[in-house]
């Protein structure tokens, strides 16, 4: 727990909240002087015991319970960044789940203009895998330049994606199709991923390499074999970011190097911080 961060978070959204809007009082006993809701406000506001929400800001509450972190999240309005950095400062850990329903549906319209500045093939997806930007580069992988609508239903049942994704049985979709069951286990609920696990299941070639999957592999630096429509045979190495506003939304680059054969001996090292 990190009681000064904590505090400061919390008193800073605190303030933010006039009573009124919640139809209270501004607290007029002698001294306090301190903007927004008043802590006992809060406690009244949540239905909670008395001193509940000044032992969670003072960081006297130890291992507060998720459902009040998320009551005062809500109550204060907070963003999804608020709420990360209100576990990490009051659990020391990170939420188990966004704060809001439609978090990782939209990004800010400036992605859109970052993935156009990166000459690779780059694409940003939401939590469903829904584009939501990619570049020209990106464009001109597909048949006509059309990107799919559906980053993971091109994968996984789109016959072109059989072909532009060489070796389609083995080298992409038994990677692939375990992070769509990792998404439904973190959110069964979502429609989206619903509707194509159900496409999945009914397919017949897809359905025994998804009853498989069962293990998260990652993206960063993985290696996979492509052919490129307009660039031939070659090889496309991934490199994965999450924008940090969008829990689930990914961005993903896709760096292309020509050729029949991996390159194995001219795979870069990683990259470390050089000590001073």
């Amino acid at each position: 727990m990190d009681k000064v961060a904590l505090r400061g978070l919390l008193r800073e959204r605190r303030a933010r909240i006039t009573p009124e809007s919640h139809g209270l009082r501004r607290p007029t006993r002698q001294g306090r002087r301190a903007p927004g809701l008043s802590q006992a406000q809060i406690d009244q506001l949540l239905h909670r015991a008395p001193d509940t929400y000044g032992r969670l800001e003072s960081g006297r509450y130890g291992n507060p319970p998720a459902d009040l972190l998320e009551d005062v999240a809500r109550l204060l309005g907070m963003n999804e960044q608020e709420w990360i950095a209100l576990w990490r400062y009051g659990l020391g850990q990170d939420p188990p789940y966004p704060l809001n329903a439609r978090s990782g549906e939209e990004v800010p319209g400036v992605w859109q203009e970052a993935v156009d500045g990166i000459a690779h093939m780059a694409y940003v997806h939401d939590r469903s895998w829904n584009l939501l930007a990619h570049n020209a580069a990106f464009a001109a992988l597909f048949p006509y330049g059309r990107a799919p609508h559906n980053v993971m239903r091109w994968m996984a049942l789109d016959r072109t994606a059989r072909s532009v994704l060489t070796d389609w049985d083995n080298a992409w979709a038994p990677f692939a199709l375990p992070y769509l069951r990792g998404a439904l286990a973190a959110d069964p609920h979502d429609e989206t991923l619903k509707q194509i696990e159900k496409e999945i299941l009914a397919d017949p070639v897809s359905s025994p390499i998804y009853e498989r999957a069962v293990a998260h592999l990652p993206l960063d630096g993985d290696e996979r074999p492509l052919h490129h429509l307009a660039l031939g045979p070659g090889w496309v190495t991934l490199c994965a970011a999450q924008p940090m506003a969008a829990p689930g939304a990914r961005m993903i680059i896709l760096v292309f190097h020509p050729g029949e054969r991996r390159r194995q001996a001219a795979r870069t090292p990683m990259l470390r911080a050089i000590t001073p």
